[in-house]
């Protein structure tokens, strides 16, 4: 079996993911989107519209309309890795979409999950 990277895997194919994973701690659909859109600069219309059109992560962040500036307090570890330290660009910012969306299903309050 052929194994698809990330980066060619449509961003509406994870999403559901997401939301599975933090409704289980109590958490709600409406609170990924508010990350979502915090990260990447979109707003509920274009972030739909990007499920939509069936636009993999690379397009997905490429499209972002902004990349949020406090993106650089995100730190520590994800799937082994530090966040801070990922050299690709596109790579860091997909993995600051895993921590925060993990952050939310430990139950951190938005505030530092946004890093207000």
């Amino acid at each position: 079996m052929k194994r698809t990277s990330i980066l060619q895997t449509p961003f509406a194919k994870v999403y559901p993911f997401y939301i599975q994973k933090v409704e289980k701690k109590g958490r709600t659909k409406a609170e990924v989107d508010r990350i979502i859109c915090w990260l990447t600069g979109y707003n509920e219309v274009t972030l739909q519209k990007q499920m939509d059109e069936m636009v993999d992560f690379k397009t997905f962040f490429a499209q972002a309309p902004m990349i949020h500036p406090n993106v650089t307090k995100i730190t520590g570890l994800i799937c082994g890795y530090r966040v801070e330290e990922i050299e690709d660009e596109l790579m860091r910012n997909i993995r600051y979409l895993d921590k925060l969306i993990d952050e939310l299903a430990k139950g951190k309050s938005m505030d530092k999950i946004l890093r207000s």
